[in-house]
This record gives C-alpha cells, sequence and structure tokens, in this order.
C-alpha cells in the first residue's frame, strides 16, 4: 500500500530489453538500472508530478550473474533516490534476455496532470535538460569508439532534469513530454494530441545546446575522420558531414529525458523557448524553420532496421 498526498497519482511504466535498449557489455548493470529508472521518472516528471515510488519486473536468464541483478537493482533505487523516490516493490522471472520493467507513481499535490493534448495557439514552445547527448553517444559506441566519455556516459545513463517537471507545473504549462524518442517525434506528440502545429528554430535550439555544442562537434569530427567514412573525401564534405550529424542528434536523437513543454504563462527557471503554436493550417504536425519536419524524427518501436 502507497499513501499518495491528495489522492492524485500519476502513474507510467517503461520496459527495456537487453540488446534493444541496452548492452551489458556497453554498460555496467548499475547503469542500466539507473537508466530503466530515468526512463519512467523522466515520464512521472513530464506530468508534473513528484515521483515517489517504482515498482520493478526483472527478467532474466538463468546464466546471468547474481551480482549483475544485485548491482542492477542498486543502480534503479540510487536513480530513483536521485528523483526523490523509492523502489517500494516488484517482481522477478526467467526470460532469455535481461528485461526490466519499471512502473512510476509520482504525487500530483492536488493538481491535475499536465498532458500532451493542452497546447494552445500562442504558446511558446520550451525545453528543459540536454539534447543530442545520447545519441551521439550511441553512434560513438556503435562505431567502436569510447570518447568524449560525457556523450558516451550520458547514452549509458542520462540525467534528466526532475524537479524541472513541478517547477513547469506550477508554471502552469498547458502541454509537456519527455525527450525519449527524440525531439521531433515527441513534439509531434504534443502537436497531433493537441491539434495544433509546432515550430521549432534551428538558431534557438543552438542556443540551448550551447554549453554541449562543441562535444557534439567534437563526436561528429572523430566519426566523419574514421577511415570508412572520409576515404579522402575533400574537407567541404566532412564540415557538412559534422555539421549534419550534430543537427541528426539534436531534431531526432532521444533518451536524454529533457522536458519540452507549452506555456501561456511566464517560463519557469531552467527552460529555453525553442518554438511556438500555430494553428494546424496544413494539419497538425511539427515544422523547422518554416519547413515542414516530414520524416518521422525518431525512435519508432516496431520500426524493423
Amino acid at each position: 500500500m502507497l499513501a499518495i498526498g491528495a489522492g492524485r497519482a500519476a502513474v507510467t511504466v517503461d520496459v527495456l530489453v537487453e540488446g534493444r535498449h541496452f548492452r551489458r557489455d556497453w554498460s555496467s548493470a548499475q547503469q542500466v538500472g539507473a537508466k530503466a529508472a530515468a526512463a519512467t521518472l523522466a515520464d512521472v516528471a513530464a506530468m508534473g508530478a513528484a515521483p515517489v515510488a517504482l515498482v520493478v519486473g526483472f527478467g532474466a536468464p538463468a546464466s546471468l550473474p547474481v551480482s549483475w541483478a544485485v548491482d542492477c537493482a542498486a543502480g534503479i533505487e540510487a536513480e530513483a533516490a536521485r528523483a526523490g523516490a523509492h523502489v517500494v516493490g516488484g517482481d522477478v522471472t526467467a526470460s532469455d534476455a535481461v528485461l526490466i520493467a519499471v512502473t512510476g507513481i509520482g504525487d500530483l499535490q492536488g493538481r491535475g496532470a499536465v498532458l500532451r493534448s493542452g497546447a494552445q495557439v500562442g504558446d511558446r514552445v520550451a525545453i528543459c535538460g540536454r539534447l543530442g547527448w545520447s545519441a551521439a553517444g550511441l553512434e560513438l559506441l556503435r562505431r567502436g569508439l569510447t570518447g568524449p566519455t560525457e556523450l558516451v556516459d550520458d547514452h549509458r545513463q542520462p540525467q534528466p532534469p526532475y524537479e524541472a517537471g513541478v517547477r513547469a507545473a506550477f508554471a502552469r504549462a498547458t502541454a509537456m513530454i519527455d525527450i525519449s524518442d527524440g525531439l521531433v517525434a515527441d513534439a509531434r506528440h504534443i502537436a497531433q494530441a493537441s491539434n495544433v502545429r509546432i515550430d521549432l528554430s534551428w538558431s534557438a535550439l543552438l542556443a540551448h545546446v550551447a554549453d554541449g555544442a562543441e562535444l557534439l562537434r567534437d563526436a561528429a569530427s572523430l566519426l566523419a575522420a574514421q577511415p570508412t567514412a572520409t576515404h579522402h573525401q575533400p574537407e567541404v564534405v566532412v564540415r557538412d558531414w559534422v555539421r549534419d550529424w550534430v543537427r541528426e542528434w539534436v531534431l531526432h536523437g532521444g533518451e536524454d529525458h529533457g522536458l519540452l513543454a507549452c506555456f501561456s504563462e511566464a517560463i519557469p527557471a531552467g527552460f529555453t523557448v525553442i518554438g511556438s503554436v500555430g494553428p494546424p493550417i496544413q494539419g497538425a504536425g511539427v515544422w523547422v524553420d518554416e519547413q515542414p519536419a516530414q520524416q518521422a524524427g525518431g525512435h519508432e518501436h516496431y520500426r524493423s532496421s
């Protein structure tokens, strides 16, 4: 049993599957556990709730070392504590691969949940948290590279701005979502649920990622410098590749679990305005610098690749 403040709770669940969401040769057990908790805790924060509890389902093959499972559990609990929550229950079962299902419970403190469906024409669109770091880290690992370490570590164990969710709720956010599938994909979720058009500004996004832009460019440069990539390409082509990789990571990368929100009133501390909400003149969707973002724009769970 769990007592929830004024009796209004936000509940969500995320599932991580080995080989799909993490690899044991890339991440420690503690990092995998922390990542599993972060995915759910960020969803709780994105509803404007204060995380209070997690319930964990864990599946693994009999060959998995017990120490790995213990360390994974420690990573889940440590990440929960960072968000102000605790693990309060769960279950275990045998499975062919490691599977972690985390249910998160948040206290809405008497408020209504912030949904995806409340964005209004005239709202400003703002972001809190990192963009592109996890996607860059994943691409580095795929290419056999281990740095810049900040990006690789962000993919292994993201750092969501949990406290920003409640701040956004107090600032009367009209809609909110965490960036798990990619900025364009998740902005489109809000646009479609609210039947609006979301216009994003690339220059505003560059300003938001300014502190990490050099890291992203360094990562892209390392990828472009690989012999299989360059093959004596002209310098101008390599520069274009670096620019395109950074743009791809920022617009379409996911799993940093920053918060994207729409506001009709003042923008709370920690959020950067990156766009606006307009009427769905050509249908609900996302535009970047007055151009429609027509590609999927991020992760799709059942896309074959």
